[in-house]
């Protein structure tokens, strides 16, 4: 394999000579194929420090438990980014604005999600390399860093709204008595804490984070089963695609929907988790069973994650949809609440979100319905805060190829993240932050091509994937999903600047449109040309990565 692939280099850099004008769109100055499993060649150390051996089961050559069980648990950390509390803040609201009607969405944005980490997962498994060292390998200098700085900004909005999550779950079940820069620093500090658990062992890391799965859907069981919310809805909302009577603000929500679900760092997540396993990439067959126990693991992960999204639709849904301000002080003040002052006495649509939504069911089902939905909300905003962390710090050190201590690391990552978040949280009250997580939301869906472009784009290459490249089904469905999901977020954005109603606003939107959609439109073009549409190449000879020619010159397609 090692003098293939050096033949093949030498004829990729004979094919970039003078022989005919090179329009060198992604730079390749290292073969992206690392050799394989030898951890002297692979030092980004954050997760890896041991990797998790793949036990022989030659009883059971088509599927086994064994191996799935050795697989299971980097599926099971992304997922966790389809439960953080911008996912259950989109949730409650979905069902508080259209009941049952949007679950359909709900799905088929949890099946999208799974197809792209399934794209995600193969290119960490056939490479050994996750997606931000890809990116730094193949696209050049100028790209790479706004690729890297566009990545930065996910994970920053991302990381905002998981911190804010835990702040207002610490608000609720100290009865208001921490404020919301007081429960950012406690997520701080134990944030710390809990990602030097790794150094314990990573079955051990896992296993934590699957705890914190489990008391998630503990909590949100409870209120499901509390509000015995009704099944023949639920059965229709999921399975017939409707939205009757439904106006804009659902639509929106809808949009909200697959915002929510489809998170641009996640994939860069995933990608990076999967290196945790002993794959030699030098044997197909391996290679071949990973991409199959990771793709499973994948499946039951998000289907956990999906039944624990339904736990909550389902909840405001039965319980909330169509009630008014009204309705909700009145209840309340018969519960004596303290928070009833919340819900202004109108015959406006109730609005809610994670800190309102656990108020309303105090005040419905008791304080117990309160407290066990904030834990739950923790349980959310402290996994999903730990996974962003280590989503920043793969995506910096596959950026930037940096060589820090893992605490240096670990700290730079956070800081960058969590210093806004500490501004907002002192200078913003608990009770109004709903705007701010429309923002974040607007913000992420703008960065979702920055992630999925370049994953549709490598996992195309038979350079970098080699056998394992996508086929033409998967380059048709993967580039026709990525179209609908950026245009759909689009629309979102879209709709939220319109809203803003005001011309200076609407005027810095267009200037940065266009430089963004100049740089989206860059991407596309390499990822098209990847993609095998070399007219594109303008009759020019391309090399995407030095390694797909679409058109050869005559002086050396003759040699």
């Amino acid at each position: 394999m090692g003098n293939s692939d050096t033949d093949r280099k030498a004829s990729y850099e004979d094919a970039s000579g003078e022989h005919g004008e090179v329009v060198s769109t992604i730079s390749s100055s290292r073969n992206p194929l690392q050799p394989p499993d030898t951890s002297s060649e692979e030092p980004f150390t954050t997760y890896f420090d041991n990797k998790i051996p793949i036990p022989e089961d030659e009883t059971h050559s088509c599927f086994s438990f064994r191996k799935l069980w050795a697989f299971t648990g980097p599926g099971f950390l992304m997922s966790i980014a389809y439960l953080d509390p911008g996912n259950i803040e989109s949730d409650l609201q979905s069902g508080a604005v259209a009941g049952f009607k949007l679950l359909w969405v709900l799905m088929l944005a949890t099946i999208i999600g799974l197809l792209l980490q399934r794209l995600a997962a193969r290119l960490g498994v056939v490479t050994g390399l996750h997606l931000a060292e890809v990116c730094n390998r193949q696209y050049q200098k100028v790209p790479r860093i706004i690729l890297w700085l566009m990545v930065e900004l996910a994970i920053i909005g991302s990381d905002m709204q998981e911190v804010i999550g835990s702040a207002i779950a610490i608000n609720l079940l100290s009865v208001g008595k921490i404020p919301l820069w007081g429960g950012v620093l406690i997520t701080i500090a134990d944030t710390f804490v809990f990602l030097f658990l790794d150094k314990y062992g990573l079955r051990k890391l896992e296993a934590f984070f699957g705890f914190l799965i489990t008391i998630m859907a503990l909590t949100f069981g409870y209120e499901y089963i509390t509000v015995k919310p009704s099944q023949e809805k639920l059965l229709k909302g999921l399975f017939i695609p409707y939205c009757q009577n439904c106006g804009t603000t659902q639509l929106e929500q809808a949009v909200g929907i697959v915002g929510a679900v489809i998170m641009p760092h996640n994939m860069y997540l995933h990608s990076a988790l999967v290196k945790s396993r002993q794959v030699n990439r030098a044997n197909k067959r391996e290679v071949r069973e990973a991409n199959k126990y990771f793709f499973i693991e994948s499946c039951i992960a998000l289907f956990v994650s999906f039944i624990i999204n339904i736990f909550v639709v389902t909840v405001f849904a039965e319980a909330f949809f169509e009630k008014t301000n009204a309705d909700v002080n009145g209840v309340c003040m018969n519960a004596s609440s303290p928070h009833s002052s919340l819900f202004p006495n109108n015959n406006k649509t109730l609005e809610v979100d994670i800190y309102k939504g656990g108020v309303v069911l105090g005040c419905y089902f008791g304080p117990a319905a309160l407290y066990i939905w904030a834990i739950g909300i923790l349980a959310a905003g402290q996994s999903s805060t730990m996974t962003g962390t280590y989503s920043g710090q793969f995506v910096m050190e596959g950026f930037l190829n940096l060589r820090w201590s893992r605490f240096a690391r670990v700290l730079l990552t956070r800081s960058i993240a969590i210093t806004p978040t500490l501004f907002v949280a002192i200078f913003q009250d608990v009770e109004h932050l709903t705007g701010m997580n429309d923002f974040l939301n607007v913000l992420m869906s703008l960065q979702l091509p920055f992630a999925l472009i370049p994953i549709l784009t490598f996992t195309s290459l038979p350079s970098v994937m080699n056998d394992f490249a996508n086929g033409l089904f998967w380059k048709i469905a993967g580039g026709i999903l990525i179209l609908l999901i950026c245009s759909i977020n689009m629309y979102f954005v879209v709709a939220y600047v319109m809203s803003l109603n005001h011309v200076g606003l609407y005027i810095g939107a267009a200037i940065l449109s266009v430089i963004y959609l100049s740089f989206v439109m860059y991407l596309g073009w390499l990822c098209l040309i990847a993609l095998g549409v070399s007219f594109l190449a303008c009759g020019k000879t391309v090399s995407v990565t030095r390694t797909l020619l679409t058109e050869e010159s005559p002086s050396h397609s003759t040699k």
